[in-house]
């Protein structure tokens, strides 16, 4: 019994002391007409404006929409919270929500005659209502005058790497690198951010978005774009984010990339 409550006393401890960093991120919202978008940003340590820090952007996944704006935080929010992250890459990091009832990209789902989801992918087209926001809250966020220009990142995972295919495309020319994990896009896109760094991540054994997405955009990448890195996991199912996050070079890589 002594086993169990000791054991119990140091899982609330744990998740206390998680919850606690996860504070760090403060709340923010982007209100501008008929756009609305709230997210959660991190400053780096001892944080001065008159300095000019890279700008991180991370879209999440499905599971995380709401409107509670904390919910998106679950899944990469740890990883800018360690010290060695904070030390060697100070940024600030914005990690924006999307609403129950929105998407970050132009996406279709439909199901086959066994019922498995297929997913579609929408060429051009207008954008989401929330990605639409979205692209006001980066155009914003780069007015500030502690953003460093030439070091504009975008990331997420699932359908967060679907909305950072869209927004590369929609935004491109102010980007100087992206992370894309277990997403997909119409390949006919990948023209509009062909020039943009990219590495691109996915687990083979994914059974909620298949890899062969992931896998035609980098093929098609290494004959047209100018650098594209792909890393498939044999072993990993749909949360292939774990094995990208402990990626020892993830933020190395992508830090090293100017516009």
């Amino acid at each position: 019994m002594k086993k169990i409550i000791l054991t119990t006393c140091i899982l609330f401890s744990v998740l206390f002391l998680n919850a606690q960093d996860l504070k760090k991120y403060d709340r923010g919202s982007y209100i501008k007409g008929k756009d609305s978008i709230y997210y959660r940003i991190l400053f780096p340590e001892n944080f001065n404006p008159d300095q000019k820090y890279p700008l991180v952007i991370f879209l999440h996944g499905v599971g995380e929409r709401g409107i509670d704006n904390g919910n998106q935080l679950l899944h990469g929010g740890k990883l800018f919270l360690k010290n060695d992250v904070r030390k060697n890459f100070p940024a600030i990091v914005v990690f924006p929500q999307c609403p129950p009832n929105d998407f970050w990209a132009n996406a279709n789902f439909e199901k086959d005659a066994k019922g498995k989801r297929k997913i579609s992918f929408v060429e051009g087209g207008k954008p989401t209502k929330i990605m639409h926001a979205l692209q006001g809250m980066v155009r914003n966020f780069l007015n500030k005058p502690y953003i460093n220009q030439d070091q504009v990142y975008v990331g997420g995972l699932s359908m967060g790497a679907m909305g950072t295919y869209e927004l590369l495309r929609r935004e491109r020319r102010k980007f100087a690198a992206a992370i894309a994990i277990c997403g997909g896009d119409n390949t006919n896109n990948i023209k509009k951010y062909q020039k943009i760094p990219l590495w691109i991540f996915h687990g083979a054994k994914d059974d909620i978005v298949d890899p062969v997405f992931s896998i035609a955009i980098a093929e098609r990448l290494k004959t047209v774009g100018d650098e594209v890195k792909f890393t498939l996991y044999p072993n990993a199912n749909h949360n292939s984010w774990d094995n990208a996050f402990a990626e020892p070079e993830l933020l190395s890589w992508l830090f090293s990339h100017k516009r």
